[in-house]
């Protein structure tokens, strides 16, 4: 079911810390991070509210900067370039994918989908085919195209989500609780989709509370207060593919 790693490794996060401050409060995200994730791989991170989990997601997707540490894409430590190179390296290496769709309802399915397309300047006639491809390959329909992402149901909207995460071909994926707001059968379905990306070679990272989604994945990383506290191996039997008949 799972794609087999490869040797590559794609993300390395060195020691990362990441402190907030507000007047005279410092919290602390993330405590010291280690990760090495390989080309090809799909794990999930899993931990309590408050754990760190999206800080970490932040972290590796070049959202935000650590305040101590180093991370590496593809061997390039991101943590010292400026803002625009951050920006060019998010839309050509990650495609995310939200709890909440982030998808705009006044744009049409196509419009939401071209959207990592237009930042890099490709023609719309090129766009196009693009944006359908995508949209196939993340389980989509081509009679969605015309339509507003809230004439969709939830587990249709995630998988235009998904077809804008990987329309500009990224190297890595990034899910931030991306069955959180779905029933069960539209989680499984999108887990379908992860899957088959997945075997494609396609990396992917999963935050989520949910044992029948990381349980599909190939590690499960357990994150509390801002520390990986261990590695656990996923159990098939208990995938949510497996669970949802």
């Amino acid at each position: 079911m799972l794609a087999p790693s490869q040797s590559e490794e794609v993300i390395r996060l060195e020691k990362v810390v990441k402190i907030y401050r507000v007047g005279e409060v410092i919290t602390y995200g993330l405590r010291g991070v280690t990760l090495s994730v390989r080309k090809g791989e799909l794990i999930s991170i899993m931990g309590p509210s408050g754990s760190g989990k999206s800080t970490l997601l932040n972290m590796i997707g070049l959202l935000d900067r650590p305040t101590k540490g180093r991370i590496l894409i593809d061997g390039v430590d991101v943590s010292k370039l400026n803002d625009k190179k951050l920006a060019y390296i998010r839309n050509r290496k990650i495609g995310f994918v939200f709890q909440q769709f982030n998808l705009i309802n006044r744009l049409t399915v196509l419009e939401n989908i071209e959207l990592p397309l237009i930042a890099r300047g490709i023609p719309r006639a090129k766009r196009i085919p693009i944006a359908i491809k995508a949209l196939l390959a993340a389980g989509g329909d081509k009679s969605w195209l015309k339509k507003r992402p809230n004439q969709l149901s939830g587990g249709q909207q995630q998988r235009v989500a998904i077809a804008r995460a990987i329309v500009g071909s990224p190297e890595i994926i990034l899910a931030d609780e991306p069955t959180g707001n779905l029933d069960r059968a539209s989680a499984k379905t999108v887990m379908e989709t992860f899957l088959k990306l997945n075997e494609q070679g396609q990396t992917i990272i999963i935050v989520t509370h949910d044992p029948e989604i990381a349980n599909c994945t190939r590690k499960i990383y357990l994150l509390r207060d801002g520390v990986i506290i261990r590695v656990v191996d996923p159990d098939p039997e208990k995938c949510i593919i497996s669970t949802v008949r």
